[in-house]
């Protein structure tokens, strides 16, 4: 249910975004700005590592304000992909990926805390979550411990 909501209000932040940028971003309807959204959700999981991997010497140097230019870049792409889709340039690319990131970023902030408020009052999530946790802990430890204690031992 959570990702649903996520993905309509994902197609929204694509209307907001294209409205906001009228002059040089186009969506015909909600339906393209939801298709926008999930070209972006793929491109972003599919493209995005890629051109990361290979502009990686270029993105060091700028101090990683290279991966603006990567962000529109995939808009552009997405701009190729969907027909009711227009962004008029470059620099139209660049402005509506750094809005919609802001958009995005607040769609997760709000949806995040209504998970976190609903499960925090789960008294029963709370054990269990707890129980995991010393678990873990409890495991990575003795795990270090015993790595350590060997290193030292068989090494000193």
């Amino acid at each position: 249910m959570n990702g649903l909501i996520r993905f309509l209000l994902s197609g929204l932040a694509v209307m907001l975004t294209s409205y906001l940028l009228q002059n040089g971003v186009h969506v015909e309807h909600y339906g393209y700005a939801l298709l926008v959204a999930v070209v972006i959700s793929i491109a972003n999981v599919i493209v995005k590592p890629i051109l990361v991997l290979f502009t990686i010497p270029i993105t060091v140097v700028t101090l990683g304000l290279f991966l603006l230019v990567i962000n529109a870049v995939i808009i552009l792409l997405v701009d190729y992909l969907v027909p009711g889709f227009q962004v008029d340039g470059f620099w139209w690319a660049l402005g509506f990926s750094l809005i919609l990131s802001i958009f995005n970023s607040m769609i997760a902030d709000m949806t995040k805390r209504r998970i976190d408020r609903h499960a925090f009052n789960n008294k029963n999530f709370n054990l269990k979550y707890l129980r995991l946790y010393t678990s873990v802990y409890r495991d990575v430890t003795d795990w270090t411990k015993n790595y350590l204690f060997k290193k030292i031992v068989c090494v000193g």
